[in-house]
C-alpha cells in the first residue's frame, strides 16, 4: 500500500511538474497583447485551440476553424491557428494569414493627437484587441468585411479619446477608467453582397452604465466625399448636444445608448471624423 501510494505520488509529481507547451506567435503576424494573440493575457495559446491574431489596419483575420461557419458558442470562438501538440501552429485553409478589407470605409482623425480604434477578435472572444491608432491630423482605413468573411458578420470598433494610444486603449481595462471596454464611442461597418457598406457609430453602452451623464471631450461624424452616394447624413455624435445625444435621419436607440447610420452605396467610401470639442 505505500509502495502504491508512493508511486502514484512521483507519478502525479512528474505529470504536473511538466510545463504546459505554447505556441508561439508566427513572425510575420502583428503582434499584440502580452503573449502576441489577440487573447486575454491570462489566457495562454495551448495544444488544441485555436488562437486568434491581430492583422495591419485595413486588413481582417483570414483563418479559422473550418467547421465555425456560424455565429453562434462555442463556434463563434475558434478563430486564428490551430495551437498543435508539438507547438507548432497551423492554418484551416490554404491562403494568407490577413486579407484586404473592402476599403470603403476610413478614419480623418482632425485632432491634434492619436487616436485608437480598437477592433473586437470575430472569431474569438470579442475583446477589443486588434489595434488601429490613428496619429493627430492623419487618415487610416478601417477593415470592412464584405459578405465573404465569416459568417458575413461585421467589423466592430471601440473609440478612444484622443490622447489614447492603441496599448492603452486597445485592452480590456476597468470599469472606472473611460478606456477599452469603457470607450466612450463604438462603430461597425460591413459591405453586403450589392456593393453597400453600411457604417454605424454610437455611444458605448457600457460607457452609458458606468458613466452616466459624463459629457465626452471629443465627438465623431460620418462624411462622404460624394454625398449623393450616401443616405443618412448628417450622422454625428456631438458633445455640444449633451450626453448620449445623435443626430442623423437613420438613429435608434440600442441598449440605452443612441447611434446612427450611414449607408454609402455603390462602393463609395465614407470616413469618420474624430473632432475635439
Amino acid at each position: 500500500m505505500l509502495f502504491n501510494t508512493f508511486f502514484l505520488f512521483v507519478v502525479s509529481s512528474l505529470v504536473y511538474s511538466q510545463p504546459v507547451q505554447k505556441c508561439a506567435l508566427p513572425k510575420d503576424i502583428v503582434s499584440v497583447g502580452t503573449h502576441g494573440w489577440a487573447m486575454s493575457p491570462d489566457e495562454p495559446c495551448i495544444p488544441g485551440k485555436y488562437c486568434p491574431y491581430a492583422c495591419p489596419p485595413g486588413q481582417l483575420m483570414n483563418q479559422w476553424a473550418e467547421s465555425s461557419k456560424a455565429y453562434a458558442y462555442p463556434d463563434s470562438m475558434n478563430g486564428g491557428l490551430k495551437c498543435n501538440s508539438d507547438g507548432s501552429v497551423s492554418k484551416s485553409f490554404d491562403r494568407p494569414y490577413c486579407k484586404d478589407g473592402k476599403k470603403t470605409v476610413s478614419v480623418k482623425n482632425k485632432s491634434g493627437k492619436e487616436v485608437s480604434f480598437c477592433q473586437t477578435v470575430l472569431p474569438g472572444n470579442e475583446a477589443m484587441l486588434i489595434p488601429t491608432g490613428i496619429q493627430g491630423n492623419s487618415e487610416q482605413v478601417l477593415a470592412v468585411p464584405g459578405t465573404d468573411y465569416w459568417a458575413s458578420t461585421a467589423a466592430h470598433y471601440y473609440i478612444n479619446k484622443p490622447g489614447i494610444g492603441t496599448k492603452q486603449g486597445c485592452v480590456w481595462g476597468k470599469s472606472s477608467e473611460d478606456i477599452g471596454n469603457w470607450a466612450p464611442y463604438v462603430a461597425g461597418m460591413n459591405m453586403d453582397k450589392n456593393g453597400n457598406t453600411f457604417v454605424k457609430i454610437g455611444y458605448n453602452p457600457k460607457y452609458i452604465d458606468d458613466f452616466n451623464g459624463k459629457v465626452p471631450n471629443f465627438g465623431i461624424r460620418i462624411v462622404c466625399d460624394d454625398k449623393s452616394k450616401c443616405n443618412g447624413l448628417e450622422c454625428e455624435i456631438n458633445p455640444k448636444d449633451g450626453y448620449n445625444k445623435v443626430r442623423g435621419p437613420s438613429k435608434g436607440v440600442s441598449l440605452n445608448a443612441q447611434y446612427c447610420i450611414v449607408t454609402a452605396t455603390n462602393y463609395s467610401k465614407a470616413k469618420i471624423e474624430v473632432f475635439e470639442v
